[in-house]
């Protein structure tokens, strides 16, 4: 059963709300679109505040696919027959639509499809020129499918290096950036990887940081997937050498494909370790020999997703319909309202109710809050409670680390000693039984993960408020 929201006193936190945030007016499209393309959420009565992990899709992107389908024949692209020259180009012109949604001059990037953003992550790593003495430099804070191209680079002699997060904000300390930077050789394949936005936190680390590592001579890899969902990526303004990305999470249909833009100088720089279907241009068995393709189609394992590709075209044009700077000023207004709430509940003896993890402002930060929540005699509440608590008012939300151990072992105040002797143990972390439980006695009973909300291109203000009122539940002055 859903949270109870009276009428008169919703309105009252409304009219309160867009005073305090005027610049909410200039997204009233907004909510003509979520009435108009996404009226299930409503029909539904549900709430949902995971946009971090995937976003949702509009009733007309689902017609505009299924009718380009129902209304032609469409074969396997890369042949000259009818029906693979019409799939062939409606591919090409997904991919030239997504260079020209990020600024990218064709001449300059390339668009390479990928089932996710992960594994255009792979595709960098697995084919990134490590050798002994080069380096790996990582942000504490970055999503696990970056983390694992240390093993990549750990197993072809590189080094690998962490920048640290400060608390509470949970950004890069300058000093620490810049020292980090410093330790680029000339000559070297050096490759920076760091997020546009944590997935964990919300934070947005600084994409002044591209052109700077750049000029240290480091090549820099990107993680957009949690940034272009809200924000706008102007490749022509930054230009890192790899970004990657998820298309579902920007307009949630369809899964199954990402993105991995490339400066074509840097893919020409990448060895791959195999070939497959669609990445060479001959290949022989008695000759013992094959010959990669150029550009994209070397990067493009098999056969594409070929039927799904349109759909990305549909989504672009549907977020330029509701505009990216208009998504990133709603998303911006609900998250300040939620925040100052969220960081003023307290328990009648005083003590907070939640603790956030980040920035506690909108000030360089996204659409994401992650917190827990405490009792009055400052005890952590289970996340997985809360989890189920917010379920049991059809709300959407996130709970663990989110694929972002690092972000979550700072915040979490999980020491580095403590991680170590958990790891000792393989007889229990790699246990079939293996539990949550377990982990905590690991780390001396601390909390393993957080609450995660977001919001996103179809969210509203009641959305928030009714998560708002649902805190309040948690906290002795509740009901």
């Amino acid at each position: 059963m859903s949270v109870t929201v009276n009428k008169d006193l919703f309105q009252a936190a409304e009219t309160d709300f867009k005073q305090e945030y005027p610049a909410y007016a200039s997204t009233a499209l907004l909510d003509t679109m979520r009435e108009a393309e996404y009226s299930r959420l409503d029909d539904l009565d549900h709430v949902y505040l995971d946009y971090t992990g995937g976003g949702l899709y509009a009733a007309s992107q689902l017609r505009a696919h299924q009718d380009l389908l129902a209304q032609n024949v469409f074969g396997n692209p890369h042949s000259q027959n009818p029906t693979s020259k019409r799939m062939t180009d409606l591919v090409e012109s997904a991919r030239s639509r997504v260079l020209e949604f990020f600024q990218a001059s064709p001449d300059e990037y390339a668009a390479i499809f990928t089932s996710n953003a992960s594994n255009a992550l792979k595709l960098v790593g697995e084919s990134y020129p490590f050798g002994p003495g080069d380096h790996y430099l990582m942000a504490f804070d970055n999503h696990n499918s970056v983390n694992g191209i240390r093993e990549y680079a750990r197993c072809r002699g590189a080094r690998l290096d962490y920048i640290p997060l400060g608390i509470p904000d949970m950004r890069v300390p300058e000093e620490q950036f810049s020292e980090a930077i410093n330790h680029c050789r000339t000559g070297a394949n050096d490759l920076f990887a760091f997020p546009a936005q944590s997935n964990f936190s919300g934070v947005q680390h600084p994409l002044e940081w591209i052109p700077r590592a750049q000029e240290k001579g480091w090549d820099v890899l990107l993680d957009a997937a949690a940034f272009v969902p809200t924000n706008r990526l102007d490749l022509s303004v930054w230009k890192p050498d790899f970004v990657a990305l998820a298309f579902y999470k920007m307009f949630g249909y369809p899964t199954g494909i990402g993105a991995l833009i490339a400066k074509r100088s840097a893919l020409a720089k990448l060895r791959r370790p195999w070939f497959a279907g669609g990445t060479i241009t001959v290949a022989s068995v008695q000759g013992d020999r094959h010959y990669m393709a150029d550009g994209e189609a070397a990067f493009e394992d098999g056969t594409v997703n070929y039927l799904n590709i349109p759909a990305i075209e549909v989504g672009l044009n549907h977020l330029d319909v509701l505009g990216m700077e208009r998504i990133h000023e709603r998303c911006r207004c609900l998250t300040g309202w939620l925040i100052e709430r969220l960081v003023s509940l307290t328990h009648r003896n005083g003590e907070r109710v939640v603790q956030i993890y980040g920035p506690e402002s909108t000030d360089h930060r996204g659409g994401t809050v992650t917190m827990n929540f405490y009792s009055p005699e400052g005890a952590v509440v289970d996340h997985v409670v809360v989890e189920d608590l917010a379920a049991d008012q059809n709300i959407s939300l996130r709970t663990g680390c989110f694929c972002n151990p690092g972000g979550g072992e700072v915040a979490l105040d999980l020491t580095r000693n403590e991680l170590v002797g958990c790891f000792s143990q393989p007889h229990i972390v790699q246990s079939d039984r293996f539990t949550v439980d377990d982990f905590r006695l690991c780390v001396d009973g601390k909390s393993t993960g957080a609450v995660r909300v977001s919001v996103g291109l179809a969210s509203t203000f009641k959305d928030v408020y009714r998560f708002w009122l649902f805190t309040q539940r948690l906290s002795d002055r509740g009901e």
